[in-house]
């Protein structure tokens, strides 16, 4: 009920078509019109300037997304309306986590065009299909933890502007924060690598590659988790205040 109730409002609003199209208007020009970025430029069928630039465009969409699903709530008072239903805390976060993959899924799945193109593109030997594969599951990981960071930044204000900047700057951080920590001389000669592997980028490269390892989905599992039950308690704080 709650995931659908997310989908529905979501859907219900022309701001949020607009913030689709942006986001897909962005990913056209920056794949096939800019020189720079073009994948026509590279000589040979691949997508991995799609998928490096994608969690770029991922660290402003999924806030835009998450941004309302619980801090509109507090502020307009529903909130306390889905607390009387016959419903647990961790139900409703869980609903509206799954509402919010849904609506990711939606949006990244006109992406999957720019493979067939590039397939339908190449003389010969085409994509490598099993590294896309890879990367299509890694992407949505990766789209996964930041809705529950997201999620996470809507409960903690009733500002949708201020959970779209907190979910984007803890999204950023996560993903590439680690990573520029860790090549900093000061933790040269093995800390750099521990350092690195709190960061989420280093382990979207494996599965990029179409490598599918079982402490990346660990990694993801637990990410998820620790944001999903840090809003439990933060959702639970302010109603034991009230």
């Amino acid at each position: 009920m709650i995931c659908k109730k997310e989908w529905n409002q979501f859907f219900s609003s022309a701001t949020s078509y607009i913030i689709l199209c942006i986001f897909l208007l962005i990913n056209g020009l920056l794949l096939f019109v800019f020189p720079d970025t073009s994948l026509l430029n590279f000589g040979y069928a691949n997508l991995n300037g799609f998928f490096n630039i994608i969690p770029w465009l991922l660290l402003f969409l999924v806030p835009a997304i998450t941004m309302k699903t619980i801090a509109e709530e507090i502020r307009s008072g529903t909130f306390e309306v889905l607390r009387c239903l016959p419903l647990s805390p961790a139900k409703i976060i869980l609903g509206k986590y799954l509402g919010a993959l849904f609506i990711l899924f939606i949006s990244l799945l006109p992406t999957v065009m720019y493979a067939f193109s590039m397939q339908a593109l190449s003389i010969t030997g085409g994509i490598d299909t099993g590294a896309t594969i890879g990367s299509y599951i890694s992407l949505f990981m990766l789209a996964g933890v930041y809705a529950a960071i997201g999620i996470f930044a809507s409960s903690i204000t009733k500002n949708t502007i201020t959970a779209f900047a907190l979910g984007a700057f803890l999204c950023f951080i996560l993903f590439i924060g680690f990573d520029a920590m860790s090549q900093l001389p000061v933790f040269s000669g093995g800390a750099d690598y521990y350092i690195s592997l709190f960061g989420i980028k280093s382990h979207t490269t494996n599965m990029a590659r179409g490598i599918i390892d079982s402490k990346d989905l660990i990694y993801f599992t637990a990410l998820v988790t620790f944001f999903l039950y840090l809003t439990h308690l933060q959702i639970n704080q302010q109603h034991s205040q009230s």
